[in-house]
């Protein structure tokens, strides 16, 4: 007999949050599936995710509960899925889940035939009944007699559902034979923008990366300036607002009011991976000092508090943390009472709370959450003893429960913003991270010989890779090899392009999220959508785009554009904007590469090094290097010798420029050709 609850073994921290319930849970599994077959009973699906708030809650209030327990042990066979372990199944039920009308969002609950195929679902359900909704309870035995007089009907309707989503997550199409408008994606997209303050309109607010990538786009380098104010003023708002970590360094996921202030306290890998590459960008494009330390300040929160084994780093931090009386509470971490800035910093505390927003009545539940909102410039302050006597105080307080878990594609995110924060700004530390966090995902991720998407202490999880691990990490090899010029990470990223080809393709140039041989998925998602970062079809694009552009291989480039013709064939109809996507079209439609040749503290090569930087076009890689014949053979300007130094060479569609020697040459070289 199976042990009845089995989630004590898993590898993932939030299935192990749950190995004392009284719930028979299994994990996802094939072995889980064929229990259900053989009990000919539905299963209770139950996704979530260790940082989320109201799927501790919901385990609190009813997986914890011996009642509600046997309901599900008496009905169904209970599985418990971490999303971020198996993004592809959270992907499908979760689309599932909105074609039947209903809100996404974790908890997810879903009801399935034996066969995995949904028929019912919801996210949250109460304890008891309460503002029109029933008890979790009630929908359980509701459900439950459903299944046992209309079995055929719920049967026919999972069935029905699983076709419409193959139809939609799997689909196939001739290649597109347009490319996306940026500029007029980027206009669409700002027309959604909230012009105060930052992101889109309303709340909750997100940073929405991959969206605001398409802004950023449309503005540099020479886009309207009204583009780059929009993209620039959300930067500066998760900059300056209580969703940024003021004393320690990063962004948490997002902010539940319209202002940026209140966050919802739990930082994800991925969010501080982009914010660092916008940070990259907004520096470049203005100087400004903000976006410098605040890059400054998100690395070191990630070497500090994020990196696990030998370099890799974790997926995310809780939101909850316990309080003064030793429950569980939101941004319990974060959070200051206006006595607690006073006894620490002493005369100095009107001033600091002027700065930061700190009030007798506070502005999160009678507490302050530090802030820049209000300060025309938020770094005039000079408070930087003061903000290291509170974290060194906050340092002290029960810390947030952190998600282990080695994640290939968000790994892989961090692995390339920080490898161009060191390219941009010389952060030899960041670097290190980089470099470390590589090696160590590799090894970790690949220590079975078949890359996995996810482990923990060294012991990967159920599953293999997924295409957006490799798409990510081979990103990451590119921007790796940027910074280095170190050609062994070329052939890293054409070892995954190969792996992602044998065991992703689809045959026809495209790919899909889930392994070839992935057994236990009801059907192949192909990642088209983008989330909170790009899906894994946007990933995979923009893998191979980086690689080509980094190496000059036309194998590459080709694989490139056959992948892309295919993915923008399949989202054409759709008439929405597709951001990972289309960037990757972008890259791959105007990619160049900037040689830079001469030795590093000669002032005319560092003034041209410097009028590089301040150009900003997302497209254009930049290479800098004393010899071109460190560059691989297969990138046109390795063959070059300039006659004199410094030099730049300016390459598209595999040709080079005639070399120019000044910095100001070379700014003009870059306005006349982009």
């Amino acid at each position: 007999m199976p042990a009845a609850n089995e989630l004590g073994a898993a590898v993932s921290p939030y299935l192990r949050q749950h190995a004392d319930n009284p719930v028979h849970w299994r994990e996802w599994s094939p072995a889980a599936l064929d229990e259900a077959r053989r009990l000919d009973r539905p299963i209770l699906l139950s996704i979530g995710y260790a940082a989320c708030h109201w799927c501790h809650v919901m385990a609190h209030e009813s997986f914890e509960d011996a009642g509600v327990a046997e309901v599900m042990n008496r009905l169904f066979v209970s599985i418990k899925v971490d999303r971020e372990e198996r993004p592809d199944l959270d992907g499908i039920y979760m689309t599932a889940l909105q074609a039947m009308g209903e809100h996404g969002g974790w908890p997810m609950t879903m009801f399935l035939t034996p066969d995995g195929q949904p028929f019912f679902g919801g996210t949250y359900f109460p304890p008891r009944p309460m503002h029109g909704r029933a008890s979790f309870t009630q929908v359980l035995e509701a459900v439950g007699a459903a299944w046992a007089g209309r079995r055929e009907e719920l049967r026919r309707s999972g069935a029905e559902t699983a076709a419409r989503l193959t139809a939609f997550l799997s689909a196939s199409a001739a290649p597109a034979e347009t490319r996306p408008d940026i500029p007029d994606a980027a206009i669409r997209i700002a027309a959604m923008l909230d012009k105060e303050r930052g992101g889109m309109r309303g709340a909750p607010k997100f940073p929405n990366a991959p969206f605001l990538e398409i802004v950023a786009r449309g503005a540099y380098p020479d886009g309207p300036a009204a583009l780059a104010q929009d993209f620039l003023t959300t930067l500066r708002g998760l900059c300056s607002g209580g969703i940024y970590d003021h004393l320690g360094g990063g962004l948490a996921r997002y902010s539940v009011d319209e202002f940026w202030l209140v966050p919802h306290f739990e930082k994800m890998l991925y969010d501080n991976a982009q914010f660092l590459r916008h940070l990259v960008w907004g520096w470049r494009a203005t100087g400004e000092d903000l976006f410098r330390v605040r890059m400054r300040e998100t690395v070191g929160w990630l070497k500090r508090e994020m990196r696990v084994g030998a370099g890799a780093f974790a997926a995310s931090l809780d939101a909850d943390s316990p309080d003064e009386t030793g429950h569980p509470h939101e941004g319990a971490f974060y959070v200051w009472r206006e006595a607690e800035i006073d006894a620490a910093l002493g005369d100095r505390s009107p001033a600091f709370k002027a700065a930061y927003g700190v009030s007798p009545g506070g502005n999160f539940e009678g507490r302050s959450i530090l802030h820049r909102l209000d300060m025309a410039d938020p770094l005039a302050d000079g408070f930087a003893t003061e903000r290291e006597t509170l974290l060194a105080l906050r340092d002290r307080r029960p810390r947030p429960t952190r998600d282990e878990k080695v994640l290939g594609d968000w790994n892989g995110l961090a692995i390339r913003a920080l490898a161009e924060v060191a390219r941009a700004t010389g952060d030899a530390e960041a670097l290190v991270l980089a470099q470390e966090a590589f090696r160590d995902t590799l090894a970790v991720l690949g220590a079975d010989g078949r890359l996995r998407h996810a482990a923990r202490d060294g012991r990967p999880a159920q599953g293999f890779a997924l295409a957006s691990d490799y798409g990510a990490l081979i990103s990451a090899a590119a921007a790796l090899f940027a910074a280095t010029l170190d050609a062994s990470y070329l052939g890293e990223g054409r070892q995954l392009a190969d792996a992602l080809d044998r065991w992703h393709g689809d045959g026809e140039g495209g790919h899909y999220l889930t392994a070839l041989d992935a057994g236990d998925v009801i059907l192949r998602p192909r990642g088209d959508t983008d989330d909170a970062i790009p899906g894994g079809t946007a990933l995979v694009l923009g893998g191979l785009a980086d690689l080509a552009e980094a190496s000059g291989e036309p194998d590459i480039r080709a694989r490139a554009e056959t992948a892309l013709g295919l993915a923008l064939g399949r989202v054409a109809g759709q008439g929405a904007i597709a951001p990972g996507i289309f960037a990757a079209a972008d890259t791959l439609d105007r990619a160049g590469q900037l040689v830079l040749v001469g030795e590093i503290g000669d002032a005319p090569f560092e003034a041209m090094v410097t009028a590089a930087l301040r150009r900003l076009d997302l497209n254009r890689l930049d290479l800098v290097t004393s010899d071109p014949a460190a560059l691989p053979a297969s990138h046109p300007a390795s063959a070059m010798r300039p006659d004199r130094l410094p030099a730049a060479y300016l390459c598209q569609d595999f040709a080079c420029r005639p070399p120019v020697h000044t910095a100001d040459d070379l700014s003009s070289l870059l306005s006349a050709t982009e």
